[in-house]
């Protein structure tokens, strides 16, 4: 499967690329404006890179099938994590959310680490349990209540869009196991209630989704930073405006270099750009889906199935939102957008990938 190592570093290596200029592009007039340095960002970017290199190698140099030990302590990890996270004075607030650790110049967002241990535990589970998958209390209610205990964590900091991810990368893993759909099906049926809840009574959230439904209706209020997103995709045309010759990134679209990236990218480069990122998280997903199918170990193929289901509806969802097909929700664009932890976490899934190819080979 060496090919395929190959395809895939090539292409983490073009996107990390794409990423690198596209942040210096949407965020130096930004930056020069309110930090006095137009290169803040992408220093801090490059920081992150070099981090999440090094814990990519260390995460290669190993047998992934170690890593199987781990799994437990990882997720005690995490739940102690967004606990404490939760607390005054531990947790750093921002905007009104919980949800990060201030450790120097780094913030550490314990959601992210949430996904890395999950996808590890999960594959771990149902290497375990493939024999009982098929019954409701040994193969199916544990990881409901695991996935219900740190959702219930991560939407009191809060935030509604990375439990609504970890629920799907679960189920997705869990289905590609076997099982039963039944199962499934009910969790989904219970789960729409407290969704609805979830948003209907929380104005914000409410508000993104009308604001979805009909974004130019109130396209100076909750509905800008929609709009302003599809104004930078429609300027774009086919070929862009130039590269580095954005004008919304000119303080009208925020997080013009963290979740709105891809939007910049369409209004910079155009429909051409748009479509060459799609295509680069297609052949990824392509060629990460073929590894998956080439693995006989369990715990490796299911961790290969949740890696790419992770990278894959990330992306999804990113670029969905921009395009106003999916309400509004900050998750980064994987490898390209600006942001400290998901970018490391996304590395390194990409390294227990590469790892799991590698060990077939031997």
């Amino acid at each position: 499967m060496k090919d395929l190592r190959i395809s895939i570093a090539v292409v983490v290596t073009l996107l990390i690329s794409v990423g690198v200029v596209m942040i210096y592009s949407s965020s130096g007039i930004y930056a020069l404006q309110e930090l006095g340095d137009k290169t803040h960002f992408l220093k801090r970017h490059f920081f992150f890179l070099s981090l999440g290199f090094l814990l990519t190698l260390m995460v290669m140099a190993v047998d992934y099938r170690d890593i199987r030990k781990a799994a437990k302590p990882l997720i005690i990890c995490t739940l102690i994590l967004l606990v404490l996270v939760l607390i005054p004075g531990i947790g750093k607030a921002s905007y009104g959310a919980r949800r990060w650790f201030k450790i120097g110049i780094f913030y550490f967002q314990p959601s992210e680490f949430a996904k890395f241990a999950l996808l590890i535990y999960m594959a771990d589970f149902l290497a375990r349990k493939q024999n009982r998958l098929g019954s409701f209390f040994e193969g199916f209610l544990p990881p409901m209540v695991l996935l219900g205990l740190m959702g219930l964590l991560i939407v009191k900091q809060p935030d509604l869009g990375n439990p609504v991810l970890l629920a799907s990368i679960v189920l997705i893993m869990m289905f590609v196991a076997g099982a039963r759909m039944v199962h499934i099906a009910s969790l989904a049926v219970v789960a729409m209630p407290l969704l609805y809840f979830l948003v209907v009574n929380v104005p914000y959230r409410l508000a993104r989704i009308l604001v979805f439904v009909d974004p130019w209706h109130d396209s100076q209020g909750a509905g800008f930073q929609l709009s302003q997103s599809q104004i930078a995709l429609g300027s774009g045309g086919i070929f862009g405006v130039g590269l580095g010759k954005s004008a919304q990134k000119l303080f009208y679209l925020p997080a013009a270099h963290t979740d709105f990236i891809f939007s910049i990218i369409g209004e910079e480069m155009g429909l051409v750009g748009t479509l060459a990122v799609i295509s680069l998280f297609m052949i990824f997903i392509w060629q990460g889906a073929r590894i998956a199918k080439r693995t006989a170990e369990p715990f490796g193929y299911y961790l290969a199935v949740g890696i790419i289901a992770m990278l894959g509806l990330q992306t999804v969802v990113n670029v969905g939102v921009s395009i106003g097909a999916l309400p509004t929700k900050g998750l980064p664009l994987p490898f390209i957008s600006y942001g400290g932890s998901a970018l490391i976490f996304h590395m390194m899934a990409v390294g227990l990938l590469l790892n799991i190819s590698r060990i077939q080979d031997l």
